[in-house]
């Protein structure tokens, strides 16, 4: 029982971690459109949370920047979604298999 809680409690945290992260992308791109003052403390909190996750994606995918249009925030919102789905259904389904 204690096992199955504490995989439960994992997925939860998780869970929360990735949905939290989903929106700062979300709020990431929206503000790159608009070019905000990049020495606002806001934008660089939510520059270093995002870029290295971005920079990592052009870098596999190069194909996701082209013509200006960078679509490194898709493909990480589509990962996240896919961890959200995979992952955390996957660890619940091992806690009910130790329950």
């Amino acid at each position: 029982m204690f096992a199955m809680n504490f995989v439960v409690g994992i997925a939860e945290v998780l869970n929360a971690i990735l949905s939290i992260y989903f929106w700062v992308v979300i709020i990431s791109a929206l503000l790159s459109w608009v070019n905000p003052d990049p020495y606002n403390p806001i934008v660089r909190i939510l520059r270093n949370l995002t870029e290295p996750a971005f920079y990592r994606i052009r870098k596999w995918l190069p194909f996701t920047y082209f013509n200006g249009l960078d679509l490194s925030p898709v493909v990480l919102l589509l990962a996240i979604q896919f961890a959200q789905i995979f992952v955390i259904r996957s660890m619940y389904q091992l806690a009910g298999a130790i329950h």
